[in-house]
């Protein structure tokens, strides 16, 4: 088992970093976590005992990253039109068995595409660029104020070299790269958590007071459209008052040795502000109905 110090770890992989490895003796907490723990501490404490198992969902997303960041597991195209034969299926899981990636080759030409585009974007292109320093998959083991051994797996970590602010960098996949739709993906999955957690890291190991965390997100239909998004200091500042949270519960729950979920009690739930607005829009007279 490898058991990391605090620091900047460069050549971790995968399945080390997702195996937790700190110092023995302890949990390290990282943002996938908080963000279960702000869900609940019932989901956290089930992951944390329960290996998630292979999604299929996810390959498409981790051969991106291969792609576009020059590391991670292998690709296998395997020769065939789908997965349905006995044949393909065969192949498929030999390749998971070997922690390679399979891809069918119509998936494989589409990531290439991808890739293409990606490298047409001026500031995606340069963020990610190992020619202007920088490396992928840096693994960040760091202390909580608090206590908890905190880790983060930043895809892209610059040089801290120079008096230039150093930008973190995430690449992510996804339908729809419009801010707007980036917005609501933050919301619902806690990017503004992540990000936070991150510089939160930097600031632990390095000292610099600012740097900054963008996120590449690119379109996984074609034209493969790609926006560089920096969240600003409101949300940053409401994902670094959530994982304090979450750091807290974490604390409590290891405390009493209980990881509640949602309560016994029967609760009372409004619908989203933003319906109420639209309705009142829409039906100004509903109040005399």
């Amino acid at each position: 088992m490898t058991n990391l110090t605090t620091g900047i770890h460069d050549g971790i992989s995968d399945a080390v970093y997702h195996a937790d490895p700190c110092l023995p003796g302890n949990i390290s907490l990282s943002s996938t976590e908080l963000r279960r723990l702000t869900s609940s501490p019932a989901r956290f404490r089930w992951c944390k005992d329960n290996p998630q198992p292979h999604k299929r969902v996810f390959e498409f997303g981790h051969a991106a990253h291969r792609l576009a960041l020059g590391v991670g597991s292998d690709i296998v195209v395997c020769d065939y039109d789908s997965w349905r034969t006995k044949a393909a299926q065969t192949e498929r899981d030999d390749a998971r068995a070997n922690g390679q990636t399979p891809l069918l080759p119509d998936e494989w030409a589409e990531l290439q595409q991808m890739l293409h585009a990606l490298r047409a974007h001026p500031v995606a292109a340069a963020l990610l660029d190992p020619d202007r320093g920088g490396k992928p998959e840096q693994t960040l083991i760091w202390q909580d104020p608090t206590g908890p051994m905190c880790r983060a797996r930043a895809d892209w970590f610059p040089n801290l070299t120079g008096d230039g602010r150093p930008i973190l960098t995430d690449y992510k996949t996804a339908a729809d790269a419009s801010n707007n739709a980036f917005a609501r993906a933050a919301a619902n999955y806690g990017y503004h958590q992540q990000a936070a957690w991150y510089l939160a890291g930097v600031r632990a190991l390095t000292g610099i007071d600012r740097p900054a965390f963008v996120f590449v997100v690119q379109e996984k239909e074609p034209p493969y459209l790609v926006n560089v998004i920096e969240l600003d200091e409101t949300a940053l500042r409401i994902g670094d008052a959530q994982n304090s949270a979450a750091v807290a519960t974490y604390l409590q729950c290891v405390e009493t040795r209980q990881w509640p979920g949602y309560g016994p009690d029967v609760q009372l739930v409004a619908l989203p502000r933003w319906i109420e607005t639209r309705f009142e829009e829409e039906y100004p007279n509903a109040a005399s109905f």
